[in-house]
């Protein structure tokens, strides 16, 4: 492989998660400035890289807090950010007794859409005499969570306010069903910026007005100041970037900090070879713009990744003259880095192409 400490890497066990520092910090100092530009907060996701050691670099970019997916993940991340965001619905007691038992200097903000969400997390804040922040969490074509109409908005916004425990903090939203092309994204983001206008409207007539307008996503990330009224955005693929993201033009292909680290273990079928990175190491998505291909080498982006069994993945060599030898290396970009991450325990990190040391990924799994 060209451009890695050829020591580090011959000793590495293989599959092994990569990141390249030096894009990292070129990822992070492109959205920082983007959102000083446009006045937007910077809440990224950590479910993408789940490290803490991350998030620290990420608020030492630019970020002002830190957005999270599970009760493991504020946990892990409450230890660098005392401004945490949980964008997932605070169901289940396991859960509300660990986000309670979060060190009390954490600002924490949960999102729901249900009055028994909202119930539930009241109780539990009165009983670890804390309070809680909540953002009303809006479906503006998603349609996965989120509340359904301006009214129902109001009227969940208004329990909030009545609700011993927790402070109302405005609204969220999460648009993932935008994954198109950024060319093609205007219209779609114009739609957006009308139906939450909608319901920002609603809210300030009822008193209500959201002084938190939460969205954003790495596909719509660089059109986010077109949606007026937003307030901070959560992009999380983009300290990472993948495949997906590239396809859909959200990143450049030199601005793929993430690639997992495999070995060619047979090349005895004509027209492909086998490397030791299969679903549990890439995880099985299709990716965006296609179907049956799971990655790409990151030094030949033309050669994809066609096939994955658990241990087993296919580079399709018909299209190409390179052909690989048993026991070379080489590097995958995913189609989804977060995806993929969560099936490593530790993130091998590169500066200017050498061997830097690992992070443990703490926050995975649970």
């Amino acid at each position: 492989m060209r451009g890695m400490d050829a020591t580090s890497m011959d000793m590495m066990t293989t599959p092994a998660a990569l990141v390249d520092l030096d894009r990292v910090d070129a990822n992070l100092k492109r959205v920082a400035t983007y959102t000083r530009q446009h006045g937007l907060r910077w809440r990224p996701h950590t479910k993408t890289h789940k490290t803490p050691e991350l998030a620290a670099l990420q608020l030492a970019a630019g970020a002002q807090g830190v957005t999270v997916a599970t009760v493991r993940e504020a946990e892990v991340m409450a230890a660098v950010c005392d401004d945490v965001l949980l964008a997932y619905p605070p169901v289940g007691a396991e859960r509300l007794v660990r986000l309670m038992r979060l060190p009390p200097q954490v600002r924490l903000t949960v999102a729901l859409d249900s009055g028994e969400a909202l119930e539930l997390l009241s109780r539990e804040a009165r009983r670890a005499g804390r309070t809680v922040g909540v953002l009303v969490e809006l479906d503006l074509g998603m349609r996965r969570v989120g509340v359904q109409s301006p009214e129902d908005a109001v009227a969940l916004a208004l329990a909030v306010t009545y609700s011993s425990g927790l402070e109302y903090r405005g609204i969220t939203f999460y648009a993932g069903h935008l994954r198109i092309p950024q060319a093609e994204l205007g219209p779609a983001m114009r739609e957006q910026a009308a139906r939450l206008a909608t319901y920002v409207e609603a809210l300030t007539a009822a008193g209500l007005r959201p002084s938190t307008v939460s969205g954003g996503s790495t596909p719509t990330l660089w059109r986010s100041h077109e949606v007026t009224g937003l307030t901070e955005i959560r992009p999380g693929i983009n300290i990472f970037n993948d495949r997906n993201s590239v396809s859909i033009g959200a990143c450049a292909w030199n601005e793929c900090a993430y690639s997992v680290l495999a070995t060619v273990v047979s090349t005895s079928v004509p027209g492909q070879a086998v490397i030791d990175a299969g679903s549990k190491a890439l995880a099985k998505e299709d990716g965006f713009t296609d179907t049956g291909v799971y990655g790409a080498l990151l030094d030949l982006p033309d050669i994809l990744v066609r096939g994955l069994s658990e241990e087993h993945g296919l580079l399709d060599l018909s299209s190409t003259a390179w052909r690989p030898r048993v026991g070379d290396r080489v590097r995958v970009v995913p189609n989804h880095a977060c995806a993929s991450v969560n099936l490593h325990d530790r993130l091998h990190l590169l500066r200017q192409g050498t061997w830097a040391g690992t992070h443990a990924i703490t926050a995975r799994g649970w």
